[in-house]
Parts: C-alpha cells; structure tokens; sequence
C-alpha cells in the first residue's frame, strides 16, 4: 500500500542495457513523459556467460559483463508502454543474447525534497527533457 492507501501508483522500471543503447532509452524516457532518470555503469552475468581471453600468458575466465543500469520512478499508468519501447530502444539490430534486462518494482511513495510534495506528481514533467541532446 502506498503513503495514501490506494496501492502503488508509482513503478520503478530498471533496465539493464547494453552501453550504445542508452541514448534510445534516455530518448523513450524522456518522451514518455518520465521526469528523471539515474544511471549506473554495472556488471554481471546472464544468458550470455562470460568469455576466456589470455592475460599475461594465462588463460583468464572472464564471467562478469559491463552494462548500464536505468532506473526511473513513472506513475503506474504509464509502466506498460514505457517497459514495450524501452525493450525495443534497448535491443540491438539482431537482438543479441546479452541485451539485457528490464525489472518492473511497485514504489510506495516519492518525495521532491526542495518543495516537499508527495506522490505520482513528483516523477512526471509536462514537457520533454531533452536529456543528453
């Protein structure tokens, strides 16, 4: 339940990408209406498994993969578009094993530290951003 009882009214959606996608998902994003944005370069390991390269002469297993973490608080109505054109944004040309992953959270409740105002308001602006253009 969130702060005001009616459930959740906000979605975190967290995309695991590859690097050269993150421009596209920023651009969905942003059309869509979503007010911000955090980003953070990660690795880990899925389908794609890791690969072995030489490293002073040894054989090193290389397991853990670097890609971008996107997370963005959305009102709720607007999740299910968000999450089919970011999986599109996200994507490379053949839809390779290791494009990644989106995640779909209920967040209780937001709060926009400079003015103290609460709930679904807070994470969606009225126009675009234009982030990284």
């Amino acid at each position: 339940m969130s702060a005001n009882g009616s459930g959740f009214a906000m979605k975190m959606v967290v995309a695991i990408i590859r690097h050269e996608r993150l421009q596209e998902v920023q651009d969905v994003l942003d059309e869509c209406g979503v007010s911000g944005v955090t980003v953070t370069e990660v690795k880990g390991c899925g389908a794609q498994r890791g690969y072995t390269e030489k490293y002073r002469g040894a054989a090193v297993h290389i397991s853990l993969r670097p890609r971008i973490k996107v997370e963005a608080v959305m009102k709720s109505e607007i999740v299910g578009t968000v999450v089919d054109k970011l999986a599109v944004a996200g994507r490379t040309g053949n839809g390779e094993v290791g494009d990644g992953k989106i995640f779909v959270l209920g967040v209780e409740d937001a709060v926009r530290i400079r003015t103290g105002e609460h709930g679904p308001e807070t994470v969606q602006h009225g126009e675009r951003a234009m982030w990284g253009h």
